[in-house]
């Protein structure tokens, strides 16, 4: 059977007649009475009663169309789903990002790709580096999102995205709130609010203070960096964060200015290593114009 046979046969039982149907199928009547003629003997049993250049379909052409009816929908679905992952415009993206990020510039990137792709479906979820490396390596998550120091990893594909440097976090009235810039030493005898102890970013923070020669005072510690911002606008202490920080203060309560010397480290998007579809392409494209149109502000390099 082919298509165009099948397409004649449901245009003659909906219309029901040849006219009819070739208009519909904006071909000729001769066309349609070959196609219906193919598709008779395809069948292998008799689909009409012909009376001089009259076509009535039989019983069994009746209860044949119901079945014609519903593999045609299906062909059309199947048309559809083709045309849209064609033009980009189906499936579904899984991205698991440090909250930081998924706090933040991410949620502009899924919005501008959601303008343009309304119909595919983005599953966000923030974890730690480790969860990141986690689930995408498992195949759990598409894609990855997190800072790199000097990572490596046997299972995934890493794409450097940006790379940035720390900025110090400090309460509105604080006495070195009116600096340009923050010597680390400076901080000397502050009170520190920190991330959680694993973090990298904790991490580099803690061994680039210890090069300078001296102990930091936490005050306090969470796992989050809107958590971290928030205690610094109640004046808790300061804070040394990645430069996503800035999305989540309130100027009103806190300042966030450069440090020296620099603490550098690499954005980073973690896939496995396999193809990447379009629409994730087309995602990354996104993220990687949000972090340019953010790269003055936020102090990338």
């Amino acid at each position: 059977m082919k298509i165009r046979e099948i397409e004649s046969f449901d245009a003659f039982m909906t219309y029901g007649s040849v006219t009819r149907a070739a208009e519909a199928m904006n071909i000729s009547q001769p066309m349609v009475s070959r196609l219906l003629s193919k598709f008779e003997q395809s069948v292998g049993f008799a689909l009409f009663q012909r009376t001089g250049n009259q076509l009535t379909p039989t019983r069994e052409a009746e209860q044949f169309q119901a079945t014609i009816a519903r593999s045609l929908i299906s062909l059309n679905e199947l048309k559809t789903q083709a045309r849209a992952i064609a033009n980009q415009q189906t499936g579904a993206i899984r991205i698991t990002a440090q909250p930081s990020h998924a706090d933040t510039y991410l949620l502009n990137a899924v919005a501008a790709f959601k303008r343009s792709h309304p119909n595919v479906l983005i599953t966000i979820n923030d974890l730690g580096l480790e969860g990141v490396l986690e689930t995408v390596s498992s195949g759990n998550s598409d894609l990855g999102i997190g800072i790199t120091l000097n990572l490596k990893h046997p299972m995934l594909e890493m794409t450097k995205l940006a790379t940035c440097q720390a900025i110090c976090v400090l309460p509105r009235e604080h006495k070195l709130a009116g600096f340009e810039t923050i010597d680390i030493d400076l901080l000397h005898d502050e009170s520190f609010i920190d991330l959680a102890l694993g973090s990298p970013l904790r991490t580099r923070i803690d061994y680039i203070f210890q090069v300078a020669g001296w102990s930091r005072k936490t005050s306090a510690e969470a796992r989050t960096v809107r958590v971290v911002t928030k205690l610094v606008e109640q004046n808790v202490g300061i804070a040394v964060l990645d430069p996503f920080a800035q999305f989540m203060i309130d100027p009103q309560k806190a300042i966030a200015l450069p440090l020296t010397p620099k603490i550098e480290w690499d954005v980073t998007l973690f896939h496995t290593k396999r193809p990447l579809t379009q629409i994730e392409n087309q995602f990354i494209h996104h993220i990687q114009t949000e972090l340019a149109t953010q790269k003055g502000k936020l102090g990338f390099l």
